[in-house]
């Protein structure tokens, strides 16, 4: 199943790519809005298995994220063992976790404004929460796990490393600075949801290449760290780290500027479309 925020309804995207519109399909059983979904998520999940309805034609450029308002958004940081060498961390270090914040938000076809500094692209495997819970076990993690999009955790690196302590999470906030989408596809459309090819482009030239089964904390382990200390939520998101590849890390440093267009794909799921321009 593919859901996905289409001018702020929620809709089914078939394996057409149309989309069907879930309040006009369940006849009002689940509302319009995208966060509908995770009010029940087992319910949902249900009925949306017994649509057989050929959908609508639609323009992506109207695709939103497709998890507009999470209750939490958390981003891990450093965990494939190539990004945690080049960034100098440890690679058996404890799981690096802060916040976006959720005003940073946008949709997979998105023209984000470039501040002021040195902004750096972070592909990254979303995976959003469809059944909440506290001190949930790595062998039940799966069955708390909606669906996996594709997510760029854009970063300032300049007030990101300025001071004694890094300002992560205001640094990776400003507006278009979590770009996800196209949809949410859940665990079971994908042959292995734990092995997926992560890729992201600048202008076409590639920039990082890996895999989701080199993360050092796979997505049950992060499910299962983060609910031992805090409540998971349905709808809340999890940014799973970047691979390899970041403009910071290299010999010169790589930063984007206006007029470039960054492309982020991981396979089984889609691509997302990032142009930037300059700060007015």
């Amino acid at each position: 199943m593919r859901i996905a925020n289409l001018a702020g309804r929620l809709v089914l995207v078939t394996a057409a790519e149309t989309a069907v519109d879930v309040e006009t399909a369940s006849g009002g059983r689940f509302g319009p809005d995208p966060m509908a979904a995770f009010a029940d998520w087992e319910s949902f999940r249900a009925w949306a298995a017994t649509v057989d309805v050929a959908g609508a034609a639609f323009d992506r450029a109207e695709l939103g994220p497709p998890v507009p308002r999470p209750p939490q958004i958390f981003a891990i940081g450093v965990n494939y063992r190539e990004h945690a060498e080049e960034a100098g961390y440890p690679p058996d270090s404890l799981p690096v976790t802060f916040t976006k914040f959720a005003s940073s938000l946008t949709g997979p076809e998105a023209t984000v404004a470039l501040p002021a500094g040195n902004v750096d692209w972070e592909v990254e495997l979303v995976v959003a929460i469809g059944v909440g819970g506290h001190g949930i076990d790595r062998s039940a993690a799966w069955q708390h796990v909606a669906g996996l999009t594709v997510g760029q955790d854009l970063s300032e690196r300049l007030a990101q490393m300025a001071g004694q302590r890094p300002q992560f999470s205001l640094a990776k906030s400003h507006p278009g600075f979590s770009p996800t989408g196209p949809w949410l596809v859940t665990p079971d459309e994908l042959d292995d949801p734990a092995d997926l090819a992560i890729a992201c482009a600048l202008d076409g030239e590639t920039l990082q290449e890996s895999r989701t089964s080199r993360l050092i904390y796979d997505i049950p382990e992060l499910v299962a760290r983060l609910s031992a200390v805090v409540t998971l939520w349905p709808g809340d998101i999890i940014f799973t780290g970047t691979p390899s590849g970041v403009g910071n890390a290299r010999t010169p440093k790589r930063f984007l500027h206006a007029g470039e267009v960054l492309t982020s794909t991981i396979e089984g799921i889609g691509e997302i479309t990032t142009r930037f321009t300059a700060a007015e």
